[in-house]
C-alpha cells in the first residue's frame, strides 16, 4: 500500500475536521441540512473526501432501518459522520451512496 494523500478542496466554503482541520466536504455539495446526528444538527452531502470507512452494519434509524458505515477523520482517526450502504424502505432510497456529516464534529476553513 502507498502514501495516502490528503485532498485539498478550492472553494469559497470548505467543512473539515474539528479537530485536525483536514478538508472533508465542500458546502456545495449538501443536499440536505435536515438531518440529525448523534451530536445534534447534521448534513447529507453528495460527497467527501479524506475519510476512511468502518465495516458496514444494520442500524434502526429514525427514517428506518438502513446499512451505514461509520466514517472517520484519515488524519485524526475522529468519527464524523456515516455514509449511507443501503435503505430498505422505497421513500429513503435516494440517501444510498450518501454521506452524512455532523455539524458538532465539523469547522469550516476558506
Amino acid at each position: 500500500m502507498g502514501l495516502a494523500y490528503n485532498v485539498y478542496l478550492d472553494s469559497s466554503r470548505i467543512y473539515a475536521c474539528k479537530i485536525c482541520k483536514t478538508h472533508l466536504a465542500n458546502h456545495d455539495d449538501i443536499i440536505s441540512r435536515n438531518f440529525r446526528g448523534q451530536h445534534g444538527k447534521a448534513f447529507l452531502f453528495d460527497n467527501v473526501v479524506n475519510t476512511t470507512s468502518s465495516e458496514a452494519g444494520e442500524r434502526n434509524m429514525t427514517t428506518g432501518r438502513h446499512v451505514v458505515r461509520d466514517i472517520a477523520c484519515r488524519q485524526c482517526k475522529e468519527t464524523v459522520g456515516w455514509k449511507y450502504d443501503k435503505a430498505y424502505e422505497a421513500s429513503e432510497k435516494y440517501k444510498e451512496g450518501k454521506f452524512i456529516l455532523e455539524a458538532e464534529l465539523l469547522c469550516t476553513v476558506t
